[in-house]
C-alpha cells in the first residue's frame, strides 16, 4: 500500500472538513499561507529547521502540515518548558524559524545549520521530566505506518478522535494523524476545559478518546463526566501504568477502556487491549498491532518462550530513526527498558522497568509486583516502591505511599502483605506522604522520590 505524501493531504484540505466546531476554514487558510511562505524561504536553502511551539491547536496543526508538505525539519515543542529546557533545545536545534514562542535567538549562525540535512524529519520530544529533552526522529512514513497498524487492528476505515492531550506529544499528534489521513473527524479541547464544561457537539459512540491514568481518575470522580465517558466507542489509556483500583472502577462503570503499550519512539501504541477483553476482566497491554513485532529476550539476546519474562524488543514500521541529531545504526530493532512476557494468546504483559530493579540481599526485586500487592490491600490511594542504599542488604526496599485514611498504620500494611508477598519483598522503610510527584502523563519522578526518602530517613536518625 503506497503512502500519500503530506503535499497530497495539503491539496485535499478543501475536501476534508475534519475539524469539529467550524475551524476548517481557519486551518486551511493558515496552512496554505505558511506553505507558500516556506516555499519562498526554501529558494535560498535546501531545508529549514522549524521549532513549532504554538499554543493554539489550529495554528499548531496548520504549521505542522505546512512544514511537512515543504519537507522541512519540524521540532514539536512544549511552550511551557522552563528557561533551562528552552536553552537546551535552542543549543541542540539551532532553528531557522520559531513559530509560537517569543525567544531571542542569534541571527548570525553558521550557514551549516540551515543545510545540514535534506530529510523532512519530524522531531517529537521525549524526556524532560527526569533528564534532558531528546527528540525522537520520525518521518511522515513512520507516523503513517502507526496509523495503518491502528486502523487495521480496530478494523476501521475512518478514525474520529476527541483529543485532550498536548499536540506536541506523540499521543496528541497521532490523534490528529489518524483523523486527518483517514478522513475522520477531530475535536480538540484542553483537559481543564473538559472537566469544567463537558458540552461538545459530537456523538461519543463514534469517537476515540485518549487519556493518561491521572485524567481517567479525574473524570471518574465526576458522575456526569463518567456517564459521558461511558458513551465513547473506545477510551485509549496510556502514558503510564494504570493502577488496579482505577481499572476496576472503569470496568464497574462499563467504560470501553483500551489500555495501550507504546512510546514516542514507536509513534504511540504497538500493543492494545481491546475494550471487550478489558470489560471481560483481562488486565494487560493486549495483542501486538499488525505493523509491529515484539520479542522477549534474555540478557544474552536469546528469544524466550511464552510466559517467560525478559527484555522487550520491538520491530516496527513506525520506529523512530534515532535521537536528533544521531540516527541509529539499526533502525528496525529497538530494545527498551521494559520487562515483560507474551502469554499463549499473544497478549503482552508488562512487569516493570529493568532500570527500576532493586537488588536486596542478592535478590532481584521489581517494584511493580510490590506496588500491585500494596494497592490490592485497598489501604493506599497511591504508591511507589524504590530502593535506597543499605550497607547490609545493598538496597533496602522503600515504600512511599499515600494512605487512604490517616489512621492506617505501617503494621496494618505489613500484616496484609504477609499473605501476599515473600518476606524479602516486604518494604523495610515506609514513608507516608500527601502527594507523589507525577508528570502530566502520570509517570512518577523516581529521582525526586529518592531525595524525599533520603531526607526523611536522615531526619529519623
Amino acid at each position: 500500500m503506497s503512502i500519500a505524501s503530506p503535499i497530497f493531504y495539503l491539496n485535499k484540505l478543501y475536501e476534508n472538513n475534519f475539524l469539529i466546531d467550524d475551524k476548517n476554514h481557519k486551518f486551511q487558510q493558515i496552512a496554505l499561507e505558511l506553505y507558500l511562505e516556506l516555499q519562498q524561504q526554501l529558494t535560498s536553502a535546501n531545508t529549514l529547521k522549524i521549532i513549532l511551539a504554538e499554543r493554539e491547536p489550529v495554528q499548531f496543526l496548520a504549521g505542522f502540515i505546512a512544514a511537512c508538505a515543504c519537507g522541512c525539519q519540524v521540532f514539536l515543542c512544549n511552550p511551557d518548558w522552563g528557561k533551562q529546557e528552552w536553552q537546551e533545545v535552542l543549543d541542540l536545534v539551532k532553528p531557522d524559524i520559531i513559530w509560537g514562542k517569543e525567544i531571542k535567538t542569534d541571527p548570525c549562525r553558521d550557514e551549516i545549520n540551515r543545510v545540514s540535512s535534506n530529510s523532512p524529519y519530524i522531531m517529537i520530544p521525549t524526556g524532560g521530566s527526569s533528564g534532558k529533552i531528546k527528540f525522537a526522529i520520525h518521518t511522515w512514513e513512520t507516523l503513517i505506518a502507526s496509523v495503518q497498524g491502528f486502523t487495521e487492528y480496530f478494523q476501521l476505515t475512518q478514525v474520529n478522535s476527541f483529543c485532550v492531550l498536548p499536540l506536541y506529544h506523540v499521543s496528541g499528534l497521532m490523534q490528529f494523524m489518524r483523523s486527518f489521513t483517514t478522513g475522520g473527524k477531530l475535536a480538540i479541547a484542553p483537559f481543564k476545559t473538559l472537566v469544567s464544561s463537558p458540552e461538545y457537539h459530537i456523538k461519543p459512540e463514534n469517537f476515540f478518546i485518549s487519556l493518561v491514568p491521572t485524567q481517567l481518575q479525574r473524570l471518574l470522580e465526576n458522575p456526569q463526566l463518567t456517564q459521558w465517558l461511558s458513551q465513547f466507542q473506545t477510551v485509549l489509556l496510556g502514558g503510564a501504568p494504570a493502577w488496579e483500583e482505577l481499572l476496576e472502577k472503569a470496568r464497574f462503570h462499563r467504560i470501553c477502556l483500551a489500555p495501550t503499550y507504546g512510546m514516542t519512539e514507536t509513534a504511540s501504541q504497538i500493543a492494545t487491549l481491546k475494550p471487550d477483553d478489558f470489560l471481560n476482566g483481562k488486565i494487560n497491554s493486549g495483542q501486538i498491532l499488525p505493523h509491529a513485532q515484539v520479542k522477549i529476550r534474555n540478557q544474552q539476546g536469546e528469544i524466550l518462550r511464552i510466559n517467560q519474562t525478559g527484555n522487550i524488543t520491538i520491530q516496527a514500521q513506525s520506529l523512530a530513526l534515532g535521537y536528533y541529531p544521531q540516527t541509529w545504526k539499526n533502525q528496525h530493532y529497538l530494545q527498551v527498558d521494559d520487562l515483560g512476557y507474551l502469554d499463549s494468546q499473544g497478549y503482552l504483559n508488562i512487569i516493570g522497568r529493568s532500570s527500576d530493579k532493586i537488588i536486596t540481599g542478592g535478590e532481584n526485586i521489581y517494584p511493580a509486583e510490590i506496588e500491585a500487592a500494596i494497592k490490592s490491600t485497598q489501604m493506599v490511594t497511591d504508591i511507589c516502591i524504590i530502593g535506597l542504599p543499605d550497607k547490609h542488604w545493598g538496597e533496602a526496599i522503600t515504600a512511599i505511599y499515600i494512605p487512604k485514611h490517616p489512621q492506617i498504620s505501617t503494621l496494618q500494611l505489613q500484616t496484609e502483605l504477609n499473605q501476599k508477598l515473600s518476606k524479602f519483598k516486604i518494604p523495610k522503610h515506609w514513608i507516608a506522604v500527601k502527594t507523589l510527584p507525577r508528570n502530566p502523563q502520570g509517570k512518577i519522578n523516581r529521582q525526586h522520590l529518592q531525595k524525599i526518602a533520603t531526607k526523611h530517613l536522615q531526619n529519623l536518625s
